[in-house]
């Protein structure tokens, strides 16, 4: 094995710091543990982090590809990339927002930089986006609208100190694993665990109270949870006349606690059973569950207004949004998305004169607004004002809602896939660009509490390999000479770190050379020797908010519905989740050629097939195979599949919040018997390809 090389662990978005050491033969990641110098997991690991650094599944991309008469042949990379730069800079010529751009939770904070910057700098494009949009949007927004800026305030310091955790729509136990520990070892620790999730899951079994509400109706047993807090005069009075706004205006358009309880189909009883949790310090955690919901960000404000209203801010409390992806928390800081690298933000006139200026492009160039978000990217297409497509490190063909729609539109655009992994995206492309995965590329990555540590090879890319950072220069350069002086990851930093100087995510005082000896530092960090903390707290233990009134902000949003009943026509409702063995659309956690059908959980009383049966989950949308699995952890009347197979989207509604976050977790559909179905769809991801192999 070669020496032990510590880097970042990029499965989940914990940031857990790994030692690997590369094979002696033949190229990965031969030994992969926890890092007792890292200062994120003092050397905890998960086994699937462990798994998926050491033996990921999937079929890797060796060469590039071009297509041919229908078929995607192995080419040269001069051929490649002049393809792809030819068929991208005739729709830059014709109209810049004539070509999308979409990027990667997956990627380094360098290549997400650089990938904005090629995006809305060198091209200057309006439709460009990320996969965080389609899973973080909703929290991003409420963070901005309570305290005028993105990211928790806690950190894991807070966990330990807690009294209470409320876990809500998320399932930390599968999805963050190490996270999951320190939590319940809190809750075992003189605290308590509440889990509220229609569901049974495995962090559900943990806790000392589950709550289930009907699926969709979060927002309706928040508020419930706030007018309830009311009638027993339990909403902290000081804290909220002290530092926060709008407590009137939200107060008067509550509902009746009784009334909003029955919408979300719990009782008062267990209305007052949160009431009395919140009286404890608090940290309330939320992910998928609330985020993915056509009115998600009124979901996790009104978490978050549940915090203000009982106090719970400071040492062991606050709400804390849980990430899915490695570096989604990276992708929204660095990336030019929805605000300039740092959070400045998008539409304020000196934040575009001073990214201009950084970019030495136009200030004209850069787009006037932050697009429609991927769905809507999808639309454009539909509609005929996108042309062409890059994809870096994401898998829309699958990861998307309406996944059938979202391939026929993929396929009427002339598309450049970069990845590492042959995926249902790579089958659709006209041009495949094979890039480095885990252990094969430096940089950094951002956990989701804003802590920024190394990432380190144990190996150099395999030959006809390249990074995503080479590719992303590269193209650049093409559409505007001299965009990137550089493709060396420290330098790319540090450009990106120097224009975060001044802001609310200021990063300026981190260097390669601190996190060398650091191993992590967490933003704000304005200079070589400070990092933060919990945010927005003052020296004195007073609090500032970066608001016009610098209070923090209640939000004033009712329940308006699910965003697809159930009708006699489609009588149940599918929500989607993870599982422990899998990640994100399945890529490094699927057997090559694994066509096996998705497993359909059901309650015992809503299955009208025996257990093991294959069945069509049909929605209006689609229909999809299924093998159906009876389990009591599933209220009846729902139908559960998990988010990893690439079909279940095929189920899924584009309908989504304002931020552009789709509503994944409710939809309505129907269960037959697999020979009532149609004919099974087999794309071009269905095939093999001699240039698609194992590393």
């Amino acid at each position: 094995m070669s020496d032990p090389v510590p880097t970042t662990c990029m499965r989940c978005a914990v940031g857990c710091g790994h030692v690997h050491h590369g094979a002696d033969i033949g190229d990965g990641v031969a030994v992969a543990r926890g890092d007792p110098a890292h200062p994120t997991n003092e050397g905890l690991a998960c086994g699937r982090g462990i798994r998926e650094s050491t033996d990921p599944g999937g079929e890797w991309l060796t060469r590039p590809l071009v297509r041919r008469s229908e078929e995607l042949v192995p080419t040269t990379w001069d051929i490649a990339l002049g393809a792809a730069v030819t068929g991208l800079r005739e729709q830059i010529a014709d109209d810049p927002h004539s070509v999308a751009v979409l990027g990667s939770g997956q990627q380094t904070n360098e290549a997400a930089y650089a990938l904005g910057k090629l995006a809305r700098g060198g091209i200057g494009t309006r439709h460009y986006d990320a996969n965080t949009t389609l899973c973080m949007a909703s929290a991003v927004a409420a963070y901005y609208d309570a305290f005028g800026s993105d990211a928790p305030p806690p950190t894991y310091d807070d966990i330990p100190d807690a009294e209470t955790h409320l876990v809500w729509g998320a399932n930390p136990a599968v999805a963050h694993p190490v996270m999951f520990r320190w939590i319940h070892d809190s809750a075992t620790d003189d605290g308590e665990l509440i889990v509220v999730d229609p569901v049974e899951t495995k962090t559900a079994q943990a806790a000392d109270e589950h709550v289930r509400p009907d699926p969709g109706t979060d927002l309706a047993l928040a508020r419930a949870v706030l007018a309830r807090l009311l009638d027993r005069g339990e909403v902290d009075r000081e804290f909220v006349a002290n530092h926060t706004v709008g407590f009137d205006d939200l107060q008067a358009v509550l509902p009746e606690a009784e009334t909003a309880a029955e919408r979300a189909g719990v009782s008062l009883a267990t209305v007052d059973r949160l009431c009395a949790a919140l009286a404890r310090p608090t940290l309330c955690y939320w992910g998928m569950g609330v985020n993915q919901h056509v009115q998600g960000t009124d979901t996790a404000a009104a978490l978050v207004d549940l915090c203000l209203a009982t106090g719970n801010l400071g040492s062991g409390s606050g709400p804390f949004s849980l990430t899915g992806q490695a570096n989604s928390m990276g992708t929204r800081v660095c990336s030019a998305k929805g605000t300039w690298p740092g959070h400045r933000p998008f539409a304020d006139p000196e934040a575009r004169r001073d990214v201009a200026s950084a970019w030495d492009v136009p200030v004209d160039r850069l787009p006037d607004d932050t697009g429609p978000g991927p769905v809507g990217i999808v639309e454009a297409i539909e509609a005929g004002h996108v042309d062409a497509a890059y994809a870096v490190a994401t898998n829309p063909a699958a990861g998307m809602p309406d996944a059938d729609a979202v391939r026929d539109a993929l396929e009427d655009v002339f598309l450049v896939v970069q990845d590492a992994f042959r995926t249902e995206t790579t089958a659709l492309a006209d041009v495949v660009l094979p890039a480095a995965t885990w252990g094969e590329c430096e940089g950094t990555t951002t956990n989701m509490e804003r802590r920024i540590s190394r990432v380190r090879p144990v190996m150099e890319p395999p030959a006809g390999v390249k990074t995503d950072l080479e590719l992303i220069t590269t193209l650049g350069n093409a559409f505007e000479p001299g965009l990137f002086a550089t493709d060396e990851p420290a330098a790319v930093f540090e450009e990106f770190a120097a224009l975060t100087r001044g802001t609310v995510a200021d990063c300026s005082g981190v260097s390669y050379a601190r996190l060398d000896a650091e191993h992590a530092v967490r933003w704000p960090a304005p200079d070589a020797t400070t990092q933060g903390g919990y945010r927005y707290l003052d020296d004195d233990g007073g609090w500032t908010f970066p608001t016009p009134s610098g209070r923090a902000r209640f939000s004033t949003a009712t329940f308006d519905g699910l965003a697809e009943p159930t009708s006699e026509s489609y009588p149940l409702t599918l929500t989607t989740a993870r599982t422990d063995a899998e990640y994100n659309t399945g890529i490094r956690s699927r057997d090559p050629g694994d066509d096996d059908p998705a497993t359909a959980r059901v309650h015992p009383e809503t299955a009208t097939a025996d257990d093991g049966a294959t069945v069509r989950v049909e929605s209006p949308r689609g229909s999809v195979p299924a093998r159906l699995t009876h389990d009591v952890a599933v209220p009846t009347g729902v139908v559960w599949l998990p988010i990893h197979h690439p079909r279940v989207n095929e189920l899924t509604t584009r309908k989504r919040d304002p931020t552009g976050e789709p509503n994944f977790k409710q939809c309505s559909v129907r269960v037959r018997a697999a020979e009532d179905g149609g004919a099974e769809r087999v794309g071009e991801a269905d095939k093999p390809d001699q240039s698609m192999t194992a590393r």
